[in-house]
C-alpha cells in the first residue's frame, strides 16, 4: 500500500506560480508511475500531468501545457508539479495518485490517492 500526502497549495494571484509536492510512503515508490489531477467544485476530476517511474516519460494535459511541469525525485519519494502563469480557471483541489501502469490521463487507472491540496487563483 502507498500513502500520499500533497502540499504546497495556497492562494495566488493570476500570473503567479506554485509548486506542489506529493510525498509518498513505501519502499516501492520508484516502481510506480505518478499522476496529478484536479477537481473544481461541481466538476469531475481531470488529469493534469503524469510521469513514468523513472521520470523519462511525461504526459501533460493540453490545458496546462507550457505552464505546468511534472517531475519526481525517487531518492526523496516525492513528485512535484510546478505551476507557472496560473489562471483563475486553474482553481481546484489538486490530487496526486499512483498507477502501476503507464501515466495515462484516466482516473480509473490510478489506485492510490492523496487527500488533495487546494489551489486558488485570484484574478
Amino acid at each position: 500500500q502507498v500513502q500520499l500526502v500533497e502540499s504546497g497549495g495556497g492562494l495566488v494571484q493570476a500570473g503567479g506560480s506554485l509548486r506542489l509536492s506529493c510525498a509518498a510512503s513505501g519502499r516501492t515508490f520508484n516502481t510506480y508511475s505518478m499522476g496529478w489531477f484536479y477537481q473544481a467544485p461541481g466538476k469531475e476530476r481531470e488529469f493534469v500531468a503524469g510521469i513514468s517511474w523513472n521520470g523519462d516519460s511525461t504526459n501533460v494535459a493540453n490545458s496546462v501545457k507550457g505552464r505546468f511541469t511534472i517531475s519526481r525525485d525517487n531518492a526523496k519519494n516525492t513528485v512535484y508539479l510546478q505551476m507557472n502563469n496560473l489562471k483563475p480557471e486553474d482553481t481546484a483541489v489538486y490530487y496526486c495518485a499512483v498507477t502501476s501502469g503507464l501515466p495515462l490521463p484516466r482516473v480509473g487507472l490510478y489506485t492510490y490517492w492523496g487527500q488533495g491540496t487546494q489551489v486558488t487563483v485570484s484574478s
